[in-house]
């Protein structure tokens, strides 16, 4: 299906009017010309205001995933130890790009249904002494939201940096990377910024910079070039006009309604959804309802039918909902409502969808 009439897949999401017009605009070479890195240095304090942080924002031209790799590779050595804190797939994810990286990884696991403990990772942290400890904000694959703060204490108590994917979080449920004591905040541009997958946004506090100059890592994802204010011909190679004057459009509508009203809405959709699951006698997969993430609701598939088929059902009607990934695969299945999608209109859509799919079970 080329096009979904109502699309709530956890992203890539829809795009609204008015960053898909930003697309359609005729620019000049981004190497050569300063309206470009004005545009780029405008849109890195924006998000600096926005998500509370006095670091730097790193906007590389790639998908989510670039700036996951690019932190890692960016501080981390072969040889230095990786805290990986995992309650779902992206978690376990980063122990695995660690141990592929050659670093020593510990991975501290808890079960995809729930959040992790930070009592049990400060045990591991003081024992283990790491040099990064990695966390996902949002868990996509889950469906689960979990409490950063402590974390950051953990790892200011151990002398580690902290970095957190924030990729289905940001701009959709409550950031504030200062608070948090993030170090290394990762961001894609697919998910509640309402983009196509084009920028990889890292949010690099000074502790990560003196970090990476440290590292002096080289590559095509790595931070370092990016720590310097940019100017003309100094871009690592040829950055996406367009998609910065789309991450532009998707930050004035985020201002324009007020980032507090805008996870508010959020929040209003993640209610509607899990209240609305419940009613149909459908189960959320988080063990708790206070877990739930407020940009992605995940639900176990109905018993009697199938998760192919029950996509095959809704598709026929129009709707395209996300499965999900790994040990979860044809067992939980997603509705996404985050950015553009967190839209009450567009949830009770796809809960009556989901309603009429399910009729004869």
């Amino acid at each position: 299906m080329e096009r979904y009439p109502v699309g709530m897949v956890p992203g890539p999401v829809r795009c609204p009017w008015e960053v898909l017009e930003a697309y359609r605009g005729e620019y000049g070479s981004p190497d050569l010309e300063e309206e470009f890195a004005a545009l780029y240095r405008h849109c890195q304090g924006r998000i600096g205001a926005l998500l509370n942080s006095k670091g730097t924002v790193v906007i590389q031209s790639g998908e989510g995933m670039l700036a996951l790799w690019g932190a890692l590779k960016s501080v981390m050595a072969p040889g230095d130890r990786l805290l990986a804190v995992s309650a779902g797939v992206f978690g376990s994810g980063f122990a695995q790009m660690g141990l592929s990286l050659g670093l020593e990884v510990r991975s501290v696991d808890f079960p995809f249904n729930s959040v992790p403990d930070p009592e049990v990772v400060r045990r591991h942290a003081l024992e283990f002494a790491p040099r990064m400890i990695t966390l996902v904000h949002c868990e996509t694959p889950s469906g689960t939201l979990c409490t950063l703060k402590p974390f950051g204490e953990i790892a200011r108590e151990v002398d580690a940096l902290l970095c957190v994917d924030a990729v289905s979080s940001a701009f959709g449920a409550h950031l504030d990377l200062e608070e948090a004591q993030v170090d290394l905040g990762l961001i894609g541009s697919q998910k509640c910024l309402s983009m196509p997958p084009d920028l990889a946004i890292t949010v690099v506090s000074p502790r990560a910079a003196r970090a990476i100059r440290q590292r002096g890592y080289q590559g095509y994802d790595a931070l370092m070039p990016f720590l310097s204010s940019p100017e003309p011909g100094a871009f690592p190679y040829t950055h996406n006009w367009r998609a910065l004057m789309a991450l532009s459009a998707s930050l004035e509508l985020i201002e324009a309604e007020g980032l507090e009203r805008v996870t508010a809405r959020h929040l209003r959709c993640s209610r509607l959804c899990v209240e609305g699951l419940e009613e149909m006698g459908i189960e959320i997969f988080p063990e708790r309802r206070e877990y739930s993430s407020p940009t992605v609701t995940a639900a176990l598939v109905p018993q009697g039918i199938a998760w192919s088929e029950l996509d095959r059902r809704l598709r026929a009607m129009g709707v395209v909902l996300g499965g999900s990934y790994g040990p979860l695969a044809g067992k939980v299945f997603r509705i996404g409502h985050m950015g553009n999608q967190a839209r009450e209109h567009l949830v009770q859509r796809a809960l009556d969808a989901l309603q009429e799919a399910l009729c004869g079970l």
